[in-house]
């Protein structure tokens, strides 16, 4: 068995520790494989294992790796987890079946207008600068509710939930509550948020997307 293949089954069997300990009050969420640097000999053990989520955070690397692979099989799930700029927006929209990263309504006009030239529905989230960061991306809580309005009645995008990178901090189970409170007071379903070092405390709060990339294929060179 390929190192990744055992290391997913062993970050599944965590997670369903997880919940039994919880008394099924937090469901089985999708685990997106962050394979961003690696090659496709290292991912193509888990595709035939049979995973489907996997994540990118670069476009032209995105195609370079994804294409042919999307062709041969076509029931996977590829996202993107990076800063996307407008101007490799058409590109996006032609890989990624979900986007994280949406934080401005100049990048939200570009993905609906790329979106309807391919009659394609990507699957919106809404990155959320949960620590009120300068140095990073992402809109502050108070401004959603009218930023997914715009989103759905200007551009309708197909928002399904919150994205966040919490700061690195000894509580982050602070920023995570925020977080699902936030989705809790939404019409949203999905939070993408835990990634290999902080996945089992960010089930605690709901997450539905785990973005987990070292802990399944190791440490990035």
């Amino acid at each position: 068995m390929h190192d990744s293949v055992a290391n997913l089954i062993e970050i599944e069997k965590e997670i369903q520790l997880k919940i039994d300990k919880n008394s099924n009050e937090i469901s089985f969420p999708q685990v997106i494989a962050v394979s961003k640097t690696f090659p496709m000999s290292e991912i193509l053990p888990l595709i035939n294992h049979g995973h489907i989520h996997y994540g990118e955070n670069k476009v032209q690397e995105a195609i370079e790796k994804w294409s042919n692979i999307k062709s041969d099989f076509n029931h996977l799930q590829l996202h993107m987890i990076g800063k996307l700029q407008t101007n490799k927006v058409k590109y996006a929209v032609s890989i990624f079946d979900y986007i994280h990263s949406v934080d401005n309504l100049k990048l939200a006009e570009k993905i609906s207008k790329e979106q309807k030239k391919i009659k394609k529905d990507i699957k919106i989230f809404i990155q959320i600068n949960i620590g009120n960061e300068e140095q990073k991306s992402g809109i502050p809580i108070s401004v959603v509710d009218d930023f997914c309005k715009k989103c759905i009645n200007d551009f309708n995008l197909n928002i399904v939930g919150f994205m966040c990178l919490p700061p690195n901090d000894i509580d982050i189970s602070s920023y995570f509550s925020k977080m699902e409170k936030l989705l809790d007071e939404s019409r949203f379903k999905e939070l993408s948020m835990g990634m290999s070092s902080d996945y089992l405390e960010a089930l605690n709060f709901k997450s539905t997307f785990l973005r987990i990339g070292s802990k399944i294929f190791g440490n990035r060179v």
